[in-house]
């Protein structure tokens, strides 16, 4: 049987998009009664507070990007301006720059909803191999294991020896970290003479800070018979997105409100189109509106079918510095690597060019094996190629064997612009 965290997962759009409204205005609001910051950039901009109402309002103030924040924070110790001061801190976490966070509250539910779309329960316990030391990490997926009635080993970045120990001893059913992490765990169960799948009752495990990377996916999954999930979020706004057992997509949480835009511009991007991931948290403490998270993204609108109605996020493709826009969308290193993924007998490399006023995308095919009619898969490329970057390749150009170097970029940007 599905389980949901709350109601609030199978809200309808219509009812998302008015709670999402209320909430900004009331953040709003109370950030700039009680936040000298948020006070600030009003006045800077000529807007009250009453006049931010919905979500395209909203729109009118700055993404903030993790520089910005580390600059105003060293400015106006410690919060940068952006707490609202009447209110209490339990704990204070950092991360590099540095960035200070203020807790934001036991009520959040964070990482809660991540961990029961999960299929983690009351009578799990669960590995949470996730720093407990100055970072927020360790105690805020913590706090979500325990919201959700799981019993937690707070085992840290203890030595992969003392992790398959804890496994052992304890009968652990679920492992929370980084994908490397839990292969050395695994390795090292191996080294010590175990079978990590007959011998443990290890069957879940939840990921977070690292890439999953699909073949990595698949040893875990097939090899070990370990269910993997994926949660994506930021130290400075907490949980963003989780994936669920469809794995088509990680849904957004109802905690935050995600905008995919463009970089340069801050405006939101058109539908279906790749931008950067921006995201308020909605909270009365820490009032970071619009923070830019550096990553690039988009937004899957279709339902899924495990019955949350929330919009998905499309993975993660890269970073705003890896990205070239071509006719107004982004493609990215990365996403050229999944396309290679699933032609693995085959190289790619994006050339940009200009012609007049228009943008030209070339994309170079070099077969790594001499055998093969490759160019029958022309029409197949590009689709998928579309499907992947949502940008319509203008040539396709077969190349020898040799003639893309392993030390050369992915993508090649040969326009000129004086």
């Amino acid at each position: 049987m599905m389980q949901f965290y709350d109601d609030q997962e199978f809200l309808s759009f219509d009812e998302r998009k008015r709670l999402i409204d209320l909430r900004l205005s009331e953040m709003v609001n109370m950030g700039y009664q009680k936040s000298s910051r948020i006070k600030r950039i009003c006045d800077e901009l000529k807007l009250s507070s009453s006049t931010i109402k919905t979500v395209n309002d909203f729109e009118r103030f700055p993404v903030l990007s993790r520089s910005k924040l580390i600059e105003l924070e060293s400015l106006e110790p410690p919060y940068g301006g952006f707490q609202n001061a009447d209110e209490d801190i339990d704990r204070i976490f950092t991360s590099p720059g540095p960035v200070y966070e203020p807790h934001l509250s036991e009520n959040d539910p964070l990482w809660a909803r991540a961990y029961v779309a999960a299929g983690i329960r009351k009578g799990d316990v669960v590995l949470n191999a996730f720093s407990y030391h100055l970072v927020a990490a360790g105690l805020t997926f913590h706090g979500g294991l325990r919201r959700i009635g799981a019993t937690v080993i707070p085992s840290g970045t203890s030595s992969s020896h003392i992790q398959v120990q804890l496994i052992r001893d304890l009968g652990v059913t679920a492992f929370t970290g980084t994908p490397s992490f839990f292969m050395s765990i695994i390795k090292k169960a191996e080294e010590m003479g175990y079978d990590f799948k007959n011998d443990f009752r290890l069957r879940c495990a939840c990921f977070a800070a690292e890439p999953l990377e699909p073949s990595l996916r698949e040893i875990f999954e097939g090899r070990y018979a370990v269910d993997t999930y994926q949660m994506y979020g930021a130290t400075e706004v907490g949980d963003i997105a989780f994936e669920c057992s469809e794995k088509k997509g990680w849904h957004l949480c109802e905690e935050v409100f995600v905008e995919i835009v463009d970089p340069v511009t801050g405006k939101r991007v058109s539908p279906g189109n790749f931008g950067e991931i921006v995201v308020t948290r909605f909270n009365n403490i820490f009032f970071l509106f619009r923070f830019g998270t550096g990553d690039l993204s988009r937004l899957i609108e279709s339902p899924c079918p495990c019955g949350r109605t929330s919009y998905r996020l499309d993975g993660i493709v890269g970073r705003i510095g890896d990205a070239v826009k071509v006719r107004g969308l982004f493609i990215t290193p990365n996403q050229l690597k999944k396309i290679t993924g699933k032609f693995q007998n085959m190289k790619f490399q994006a050339l940009i060019s200009r012609s007049a006023h228009e943008d030209i995308l070339t994309l170079k095919l070099e077969p790594t094996q001499s055998q093969g009619d490759y160019r029958s898969l022309e029409g197949e490329i590009s689709d998928y190629f579309k499907d992947v970057c949502t940008v319509k390749i203008d040539k396709l150009l077969f190349v020898e064997q040799g003639t893309i170097k392993d030390d050369e970029p992915l993508i090649v940007d040969m326009r000129k612009w004086a």
